[in-house]
């Protein structure tokens, strides 16, 4: 199944985003938290692809995995800073081998560990070149799905430069696009005003955490600049040492920023799970009353 013709015709999706785990027991466990997850019916499921390339084999023997031993739809996430363009060819021609239909194009972070790289001459430094890649060597295999940040890109001055560069990437073949995690739906809304102001047209899905751990969330919201409102903070500190009191407290706020989101008829719900299945079968519970699937 092709996600962005899934979107297109209307279909609203569910799907979950995993990491590719560093050790046989993690990958394991990844296949359970699968399992259960699976019971959901998500109309995809993708596998996300380290700074660097440095998950490059784990993604792929995932992304294949999930492939060949359920029915779900797996998109595989790819980076292009620290690759050639011979490498990402051939990265891209291995998942239309394995019969993957569906990639996010992403920029990548910087590998942190090597203050002095530099992309390759050859290669992709932003996403849309790397869209542009896909579209005209396998443009008529791949739905291609990209990143977007509704509060903008750490790296962006303001939101008029955010979007002039998201729509580089619409223009070059990108038919869906996934958020950054947000915690204050404004600016999702702000964010596709935008976007259709700015005649972008392609379905946005929300990215939603499920917060179980308050200082991690707080650590990866830093990192890419999303914003915790003031009022969540106070609900999550006093019990920043009780995981059962945050998976509550994470649980309610999520299913209450996923019915305002329905009501504002989005195209889908993208859950981020650090690969556990719990907090994101909470949300579903809570939430799937009011479901369009």
């Amino acid at each position: 199944m092709k996600i962005g013709q899934y979107l297109k015709e209307g279909n609203f999706s569910i799907s979950f985003e995993f990491f590719p785990p560093k050790t046989p027991e993690g990958e394991e466990d990844l296949f359970q938290t699968i399992k259960s997850l699976r019971a959901i019916n998500p109309s995809f499921v993708s596998v996300t692809y380290g700074a660097g390339g440095s998950t490059r084999d784990r993604t792929r023997r995932v992304v294949e995995r999930i492939h060949k031993e359920t029915d779900l739809t797996v998109m595989a996430h790819l980076t292009c800073i620290a690759h050639s363009r011979e490498e990402l060819l051939q990265i891209i021609g291995e998942y239309k081998e394995i019969g993957i239909e569906n990639l996010l194009a992403l920029r990548g972070d910087r590998p942190a560990n090597m203050p002095d790289f530099r992309p390759p001459e050859d290669g992709c430094t932003h996403a849309d070149q790397l869209v542009r890649l896909i579209m005209e060597n396998y443009g008529d295999w791949f739905s291609i799905g990209v990143a977007s940040y509704p509060e903008g890109h750490p790296e962006s001055p303001n939101m008029e430069w955010e979007i002039k560069y998201f729509k580089k990437k619409v223009e070059a073949g990108a038919d869906f696009s996934i958020t950054q995690m947000f915690f204050d739906n404004s600016y999702y809304y702000e964010f596709v005003d935008l976007c259709q102001k700015a005649y972008i047209d392609i379905p946005i899905i929300p990215g939603i955490m499920p917060i179980t751990n308050f200082r991690q969330v707080q650590k990866f919201a830093s990192m890419c600049g999303a914003t915790i409102p003031q009022r969540l903070i106070e609900r999550l500190e006093p019990y920043a040492d009780s995981p059962e009191e945050t998976l509550k407290i994470g649980v309610e706020f999520a299913i209450e920023q996923c019915l305002d989101l329905l009501e504002n008829n989005v195209p889908g719900l993208h859950f981020y799970t650090l690969n556990k299945s719990k907090a994101t079968l909470m949300v579903y519970e809570g939430i799937k009353e009011a479901l369009k699937v």
